[in-house]
């Protein structure tokens, strides 16, 4: 089962960091959100799954479920929401602004520059 999930884990990374390098605004979108599902995984992953123990600790039980580990991913799955709307905001200002989803810093040459106009 270690197996299984470190390999989830790990392809979903890779997925991730794929579509986060490419040209376009969508898959940088979704890549951002398999990394972020990743690191979930990742860190539930960190808490040792126990099945049928309670979170709280007593005199009588040895085995207890470690809630630290849940309310880490439940606060990370909060803040990649919030940090989704913001991509998904920027990348619709930035293609409504100059009608193409391509990420890419090179200036647009101008006619007239290239022209020889001043």
């Amino acid at each position: 089962m270690e197996l299984l999930v470190a390999s989830a884990i790990g392809i979903m990374t890779a997925g991730g960091l794929y579509l986060l390098l490419r040209l376009r605004t969508f898959p940088v979108i979704l890549g951002i959100s398999l990394l972020t599902y990743a690191v979930n995984v990742f860190l539930f992953a960190s808490g040792r799954l126990t099945i049928g123990a309670p979170p709280i600790l007593r005199d009588d039980i040895t085995r207890y479920a470690d809630p630290l580990p849940q309310a880490l991913v439940l606060t990370a799955i909060v803040i990649s929401f919030g940090m989704t709307a913001v991509v998904v905001m920027i990348g619709l200002g930035a293609y409504l602004g100059s009608h193409d989803d391509h990420v890419d810093d090179l200036p647009e040459p101008d006619a007239d520059a290239s022209e020889g106009r001043s």
